[in-house]
């Protein structure tokens, strides 16, 4: 299975060249090669301990590969630090949200989008600057549904609103890759919807690349997806066809472990 020709012939935005990352005796990531062009929604799935966070972390730079290369749109970051890798157009959401509790939710997005505004410089000696910060950070707050909440203090809110606030934190330096790690675990069926609505009205310039265990999730955002199992690449393909994929639900039995539906309740 591969993925459909249209995405293998665009222009990437991101390119993994046989990435290899091993920790001692284990390989967490064993001769990965990942091609995403520009626009791409792509998943990364697998059982627990496939590799998928480390996977992200390669991506990112807060991990070093001891083999292979990263290039971001042609250009090689394989060991480009994290700050660089974000100011050339990368983001990135985590697991465990993000946020600095004692700053307000608007702050939070402030600080966020700071490193990536055209007029940062002197922004804090000039009121007019400053106010375009805010404005920006503001519509970032309003498309995740915060805007209510922009001057409580960011520790003061839900696990779901946390979740948005870190979402917004990626989305407040317009990069042109989006890391997702997990954006739907331990949410409501109200915040799953609203994050859906969210990441599905991203324009089609930016790229996504999701780790998520819900699989609706998946099916739902995903036009291509990844299976990573033991570190290594067992399939790449249209995301329905890899979900209904033979080896991928024996993949997911003989570990003990299942791609999990969205809540079906909403809890409070």
């Amino acid at each position: 299975m591969t993925s459909a020709p249209n995405a293998a012939s665009a222009p990437p935005v991101l390119e993994l060249t046989r990435l290899t990352r091993r920790y001692g005796s284990l390989v967490a990531v064993d001769d990965v090669s990942l091609r995403l062009p520009a626009g791409a929604r792509h998943a990364v799935i697998g059982p627990n301990g496939a590799g998928k966070t480390t996977l992200l972390n390669l991506i990112a730079g807060t991990d070093r590969p001891d083999h292979g290369t990263i290039a971001l749109e042609g250009a090689d970051i394989t060991r480009a630090a994290t700050a660089k890798r974000s100011r050339l157009g990368m983001a990135r959401s985590f697991q465990q949200p993000a946020v600095m509790g004692d700053l307000t939710v608007l702050e939070n997005i402030v600080l966020a989008g700071w490193p990536h505004h055209p007029k940062r410089r002197g922004a804090w000696r000039s009121p007019s600057r400053y106010r375009q910060h805010t404005e920006s950070a503001g519509r970032h707050l309003e498309a995740v549904g915060l805007a209510d909440v922009a001057h409580r203090p960011a520790s003061t809110l839900s696990h779901g609103r946390r979740r948005m606030l870190d979402l917004a934190a990626a989305l407040a330096g317009d990069p042109r890759l989006l890391l997702l790690d997990e954006p739907a675990a331990g949410l409501t069926d109200a915040d799953i919807g609203r994050l859906l609505g969210i990441l599905g009205g991203l324009p089609e310039s930016v790229a996504v690349i999701l780790v998520e265990h819900h699989v609706d999730v998946v099916a739902h955002l995903a036009t291509t997806t990844t299976v990573l199992v033991a570190g290594r690449v067992l399939v790449t393909g249209p995301t329905q066809e890899v979900l209904a994929h033979p080896e991928v639900r024996d993949a997911y039995h003989h570990t003990g472990t299942a791609p999990s539906a969205a809540p079906t309740e909403t809890r409070g």
